[in-house]
């Protein structure tokens, strides 16, 4: 049985320049309006210090990336200290010899709650990110607020109904897609990228009976337009809340986490499942006929 209990979450959707300090201090400021409207957990988008840097092609990766003891992490620890709340802080780490695109949990005592490592990473024109980020080992993690269970995954993991999936099985509760994801201006060919990113994302929501919000940036950085748009969808893909497709914005919401278990009982997405006949889904990588 889950623990019913309603949440208040916040979503922090901002613009990013090229000045790593000041985007840290934007986003401390938006905490902060967040925290006074009573959020419990909130978070952050995807390398929301940095500029999207991995559109790019032969880019300096220290440039960008910190270790778990650098400025960002430090200063979004003694914040959710200062606040009492829990941070969801995705940050270009360096990790010895490795450079991780890093999901860091902070608690409301400004202590790490562990690390999720994105596990999907796509190399397509405008989106390079396998020449700067290792694949994640960490595994679908499920991390405890004040004992509400959630799953963290990254920006492409969110087109895979597998990692969604596994988060539900584990015990989530609510799953956060940090994410960094627009147009490339004058490619327009391919159809509405938005629709089909929040269509997927709402479908995991339904098929898991679970609370799913996407974290999304604003602004024209390079070749990209960040479409923003985050969203917080019902556990049956109903959105609740949705914020601007160009303007900074703090997306507040409370949970009724009581709705999981009223549509996985009513609709038996979980229960029904035939695992005995998805043997195929563990197999090695095909390529596609």
């Amino acid at each position: 049985m889950e623990k019913m209990k309603n949440i208040k979450i916040a979503l922090i959707q901002s613009k990013v320049s090229d000045n790593i300090k000041a985007n840290v201090d934007n986003t401390v400021h938006m905490i902060t309006k967040a925290a006074a409207k009573g959020a419990q957990i909130i978070s952050l988008q995807e390398l929301f210090q940095t500029p999207y840097f991995p559109q790019w092609k032969n880019m300096n990766k220290d440039d960008y990336a910190e270790t778990i003891n650098g400025h960002t992490v430090s200063v979004m620890r003694e914040t959710a200290k200062k606040f009492g709340v829990t941070l969801i802080v995705p940050f270009y780490q360096k990790k010895r010899k490795d450079y991780i695109n890093t999901a860091l949990v902070i608690d409301k005592k400004g202590k790490s709650s562990g690390q999720y490592h994105k596990t999907h990473i796509p190399y397509d024109p405008g989106f390079y990110e396998k020449d700067y980020f290792s694949e994640g080992k960490s595994g679908y993690k499920i991390f405890n607020a004040d004992g509400v269970k959630f799953a963290v995954l990254i920006c492409y993991d969110q087109w895979f109904p597998e990692a969604a999936r596994l988060a539900r099985l584990n015990g989530a509760q609510i799953i956060f897609y940090p994410t960094a994801i627009g147009h490339i201006i004058g490619n327009e060919d391919e159809g509405d990228w938005h629709d089909a990113w929040e269509t997927v994302q709402r479908g995991h929501a339904i098929a898991n009976s679970i609370y799913v919000a996407a974290i999304n940036r604003v602004g024209i950085e390079g070749n990209t337009n960040f479409w923003g748009q985050s969203f917080i969808s019902g556990p049956f893909g109903k959105v609740i809340k949705r914020a601007s497709s160009s303007k900074q914005a703090v997306v507040v919401a409370e949970l009724d986490l009581e709705k999981n278990s009223f549509y996985a009982d009513g609709w038996g997405f979980l229960t029904n499942r035939r695992p005995e006949t998805y043997s195929k889904l563990s197999s090695s990588k095909k390529k596609n006929s």
